[in-house]
């Protein structure tokens, strides 16, 4: 089981690393074209998710990894548990159904590494 969480870790990290980068980083109106939500919130508050996102996946593995805090990385995928019942409003909201299918993904991986790690396979 613990090897299926440090996968699970992984794909996590690797995905909202990757996302969390790009909307970090690129401006809102080139982000529009593969995310239309992003015209429902300003260029602060999008790079202001996208670094949280960052966050969060530096949280799923550093912590675990140095051993220093090592709370931190079921608390960060508490917290992407929320990030994603969140995005999944904001796509019912806006009627992308798409959108939350994957979120429903990435809730899921995340409670499945937040139950693991706050529970019987903490480190």
């Amino acid at each position: 089981m613990n090897v299926a969480l440090w996968i699970a870790q992984g794909l996590l990290a690797a995905a909202f690393l990757f996302g969390g980068l790009t909307k970090a980083t690129q401006p809102r109106e080139k982000l529009a074209g593969n995310m239309p939500w992003v015209q429902d919130f300003s260029d602060g508050q999008v790079k202001a998710i996208g670094t949280v996102e960052v966050l969060a996946a530096i949280g799923l593995i550093a912590p675990a990894v140095t051993g220093i805090l090592p709370v931190l990385t079921p608390l960060a995928a508490v917290g992407l548990v929320i990030t994603m019942i969140a995005a999944a409003v904001v796509h019912a909201r806006r009627g992308e159904y798409p959108g939350i299918a994957v979120n429903v993904v990435l809730l899921a991986l995340a409670a499945f590494v937040a139950w693991g790690r706050f529970g019987p396979y903490a480190f």
